[in-house]
């Protein structure tokens, strides 16, 4: 069974459904590669797919060990590259807040930032660059 529905709309559009909740996601090209920038392009997602897939994966994680992630946060970074053009690196940066994390937990949260399945899935020329901050 389908996961997604998507049609082109025109000027470097797309309109996505998510055929089991009915939510709607639009993208756009990026002003670099004659779009309008308006919305997420395609690569955006795949960069905040990564950083989504990661804190997803530690939060079961967290809940499975017994421990709290609650209002962590993550920036990523999309580095494009060329000939041909794709994405080239994109870099993770995750917060964690204040709590005594154990050597054990920060582990675990160290492995699955190399192995949720978006980091597993991805082409290995495609540079990950993880940095985790506990405050």
């Amino acid at each position: 069974m389908a996961t997604v529905k998507a049609t082109y709309t025109g000027n470097l559009r797309t309109e996505a459904t998510h055929l089991q909740s009915g939510t709607k996601l639009i993208t756009d090209a990026p002003v670099d590669n004659q779009g309008k920038g308006e919305f997420f392009s395609p690569t955006d997602l795949v960069a905040t797919s990564l950083g989504s897939c990661m804190i997803t994966i530690m939060g079961i994680a967290a809940k499975t060990h017994g421990f709290n992630i609650d209002g962590a946060s993550w920036t990523v970074t999309k580095i494009m590259a060329d000939n041909p053009r794709r994405i080239g690196e994109i870099i993770v940066e995750l917060t964690f807040p204040p709590n005594e994390y154990t050597d054990q937990q920060k582990r675990v949260i160290e492995h699955i930032s190399r192995n949720c399945p978006v980091a597993l899935s991805l082409h290995p020329d495609v540079k990950q660059t993880v940095r985790i901050d506990y405050l």
